[in-house]
């Protein structure tokens, strides 16, 4: 806990790192856990309170990772396991805790736990999976698509039935229904615990309770059920921090996982400001066009959904979506304007803010011209599957252009040396050639970089209680240019506005923000007042601190 009786991980700031594209130690043109340990100094420096870790566990790595093999082993190309011994005491002697992820909703199909299961049926493994007899004509048993394209079901001959990959074959679904199942993990889950991490990010925890006979996957009835057990059985009584992530949460669902009296989790990571966004047949590889008021309602009702219960994660980058300076910035003419205008608009609400590796320099979507440029096995596969149904190759790729996964994960730009400084070797993923003008050694050289700013964001939240605990009140919330909102308390009010736009604007000040007052942060010259109509630079946003709220 703080010393103003918070829990430590509503102060702090989240860093995610996806290993694969951080920092390669040794040549192989892989990141690597002695990477990750060698810049570590550069996340304290930045002031981040915990590392979210994408999966280091060991894995064939058919979706980098996230497809464990062993739980309990680390991957041979990020190191051993003394080096996440290593990782997590550095950054602990950093003021830096390690979340790992967990991957629970399925396995590897390389994991000893299938390989047994696929062999017989009467070994205790096969029921650790979901198994299903065919069709009356021999084909799947249902319909249900797999989330990375083809049908979820594969046929397994040596057991004479079909299993389910609800994101791809390599992927066998877990059983929870099986308590030896549920055993297992939660005796992993403590075995890593008592190594020191500082708590748990749950990939697709939604699917967990899942009732495939009735076609349920999504917040299935079993849920909330085996969440509370796993609370039970492994988080209880640890100062942790967990966050489920769920494509399929709402406002109205929010609180059934990360309400203070659930015995659950603390937080979530919802995708509701995404979605909106996506077409309803193609996904996000064919995005409909950004409508800033329907971004603004969706965060401000998450903010009003969680005003008095559970706790608000807050991000608009991940290694599962574009670069937010590319996606809702302007990553031209104004890259840096808008990175940090997106910082501050996010940062300062209510919440726990993440960032995703190198957000904090303004990195961009990679552009890819050719599909054989792409890695990610979600791309490839709609690829496969949405070409075949006659989309045209260029309009997929602008589509996976836009809103790719791989746009995420190519390489971390260090300096404006060979590879970006990312690796000595060849990177397994082409690095981005503006690598040359946007590196980390560039923008930290400028004292007014996106670095610097970052810092200065993550600075404000350790040291005011306004914007950790602080109430949010949205601000002109059908302007449709620019977001804005107050964070108060009984003593503070900070107002916080932001054009998220590439052209002047006029705004007309509500008079509930209305003030002199302090400049805490701006990406332009600070201003000491807004009072009338104002005239916002292209994406100019700033943070004013004021009087007492009346």
């Amino acid at each position: 806990m703080t010393k103003h009786g918070i829990a430590w991980w509503q102060a702090a700031t989240g860093y995610q790192i996806y290993p694969r594209s951080f920092c390669d130690s040794n040549g192989d043109g892989i990141g690597d856990i002695p990477g990750i340990i060698s810049k570590l100094d550069h996340l304290a420096d930045l002031g981040v309170g915990f590392i979210w870790l994408s999966p280091v566990y060991a894995s064939p790595m058919a979706d980098n990772g996230y497809d464990i093999a062993d739980y309990q082993a680390i991957a041979r190309e990020f190191g051993t396991l003394e080096d996440m011994d290593n990782l997590i005491a550095e950054a602990r002697a950093r003021g830096i805790g390690i979340m790992m992820d967990l991957v629970v909703n399925h396995s590897s199909s390389d994991h000893d736990w299938f390989k047994r299961a696929r062999a017989s049926r009467t070994a205790p493994e096969h029921d650790y999976y979901i198994w299903r007899d065919g069709a009356a004509d021999g084909g799947p048993p249902s319909d249900h698509r797999a989330s990375f394209g083809g049908s979820a079901w594969t046929w397994e001959p040596a057991v004479g039935r079909f299993y389910l990959g609800h994101f791809s074959p390599g992927q066998p679904d877990l059983n929870w229904q099986n308590p030896a199942l549920r055993r297992e993990i939660y005796d992993m889950m403590n075995w890593w615990l008592d190594r020191g991490i500082a708590g748990f990010r749950m990939d697709v925890i939604s699917l967990i309770g899942k009732d495939v006979d009735a076609g349920i996957y999504e917040e299935g009835p079993y849920l909330h059920g085996f969440l509370q057990e796993m609370h039970r059985e492994t988080l209880a009584g640890r100062d942790i921090v967990t966050i489920g992530e769920s494509w399929s949460v709402s406002t109205g669902t929010a609180l059934l996982y990360c309400g203070r009296d659930r015995g659950e989790l603390d937080m979530v990571f919802q995708f509701n400001h995404v979605t909106a966004f996506e077409d309803p047949e193609f996904g996000k590889f064919r995005p409909k066009p950004f409508d800033l008021i329907r971004f603004k309602q969706v965060l401000f009702d998450w903010q009003r959904a969680l005003a008095e219960d559970g706790w608000n994660a807050l991000f608009l980058s991940n290694h599962d979506l574009p670069r937010q300076v590319s996606k809702y910035g302007d990553d031209g003419r104004y890259r840096l304007q808008s990175a940090k205008a997106l910082a501050t608009a996010m940062h300062l609400m209510r919440g726990t803010p993440f960032i995703y590796q190198g957000e904090e320099i303004g990195m961009t979507n990679a552009a890819f011209t050719r599909i054989d440029q792409f890695r990610d096995v979600e791309t490839l596969g709609h690829y496969a599957d949405q070409t075949a149904r006659g989309v045209p190759v260029a309009d997929f790729l602008k589509g996976a252009n836009a809103n790719g996964r791989d746009n995420a994960r190519t390489p971390m730009q260090w300096d404006a040396g060979p590879q970006a400084g990312f690796t000595t070797g060849t990177p397994w993923i082409e690095v981005n050639p503006n690598h040359a003008t946007i590196n980390v050694e560039a923008d930290r050289a400028d004292p007014d970089g996106i670095f610097a700013h970052y810092r200065r964001l993550i600075q404000l939240r350790r040291e005011m209680p306004v914007i950790v605990t602080g109430d949010l009140h949205p601000m002109a919330a059908d302007h449709p240019a620019v977001l804005a909102y107050t964070r108060t308390d009984s003593e503070t009010r900070v107002a916080v506005v932001a054009n998220l736009t590439g052209d002047p604007v006029d705004f007309d000040v509500p008079g509930a923000m209305e003030g002199d007052g302090i400049c805490l942060i701006a990406n332009y010259p600070p201003r000491a007042a807004i009072r009338g109509r104002i005239t916002l630079r292209p994406y100019e946003a700033f943070a004013l601190l004021q009087s007492a709220a009346p």
